[in-house]
């Protein structure tokens, strides 16, 4: 009996072995990731030498690494993982010097339509001091 219905059932599991390409569609769905402080080319470009750390908070948001043995440096990190394809990464650091903005660095770039452009290596941007009055 219990012969049977195994060569009964066989042809039935051998048939369900040929479909690979219904697996390929039924992948779980994943989320894209965004982590850290978003910091755009127009946030940067408000920027001006010798404004206050509140200022700079104020245009930038809150840093995400201020840590006490750089005390005169807050580190911007951003990091966005789609759901397929590369992860993409953004870095921007601001120097202070007795309170005061002294100069800008990272690797910040202008978003492009509806994607991300990749962020180019690493830099440093002075910015310059005011004319003094």
């Amino acid at each position: 009996m219990l012969t049977r219905i195994l060569l009964l059932s066989l042809p039935l599991l051998t048939a369900c072995s040929n479909t690979p390409a219904v697996t390929s569609y039924l992948t779980p769905y994943r989320v894209d990731v965004r982590q850290g402080n978003y910091v755009t080319q127009d946030m940067v470009a408000r920027l001006k030498p010798g404004m206050s750390r509140e200022q700079v908070r104020f245009a930038l948001g809150t840093p995400l690494v201020a840590d006490m043995f750089h005390a005169d440096r807050w580190d911007y990190v951003y990091r966005f993982q789609p759901g397929r394809g590369e992860a993409q990464s953004r870095r921007l650091v601001v120097f202070f010097d007795d309170g005061k903005l002294v100069r800008v660095g990272g690797d910040v770039v202008a978003e492009t339509g509806t994607t991300a452009a990749p962020a180019p290596a690493a830099r440093v941007i002075d910015v310059p001091a005011e004319p003094k009055k």
